[in-house]
């Protein structure tokens, strides 16, 4: 997990893949944390793609770094206690001027479970990281 971690962080933006009814979303993020051996993900509980996540968890994460690129296949599972929020806006702190966690806060943060993430180049076979 921590090189699916290390390979997002470096590559900056991912995008996301999501399902709204029966049309596919794709968006791009940038936040990715690890909280209690977990990989997390952030978003606004008032975006669409909070509602999508909500309502079928099963996403696909892709990101290019250099000549390889990373698909990550999961389900996001929400984690709504304070300690994971604040861990991801420690880990982002200018997202604090536009998310606030809690009960009442506006910040959703996601960890995936049932994870698959295959790493590709044209130069070298596929490595495979389950987590």
């Amino acid at each position: 997990m921590k090189k699916v971690y290390d390979f997002l962080k470096a590559a900056g933006t991912y995008y996301i893949a999501t399902i709204d009814g029966d049309q596919p979303r794709v968006r791009p993020f940038g936040t990715v944390n690890i909280f209690e051996d977990k990989l997390y993900i952030q978003t606004g509980k008032g975006k669409a793609v909070n509602d999508q996540i909500r309502a079928n968890g099963k996403v696909e994460i892709c990101a290019m770094k250099g000549e390889e690129w990373i698909r990550v296949s999961g389900t996001l599972v929400p984690d709504e206690r304070v300690e994971a929020g604040e861990a991801m806006l420690d880990a982002y702190p200018s997202l604090r001027k536009m998310y606030k966690t809690g009960e009442s806060g506006n910040s959703a943060v996601y960890y995936l479970k049932d994870a698959t993430a295959v790493i590709s180049a044209f130069s070298h076979s596929p490595e495979i990281i389950k987590f």
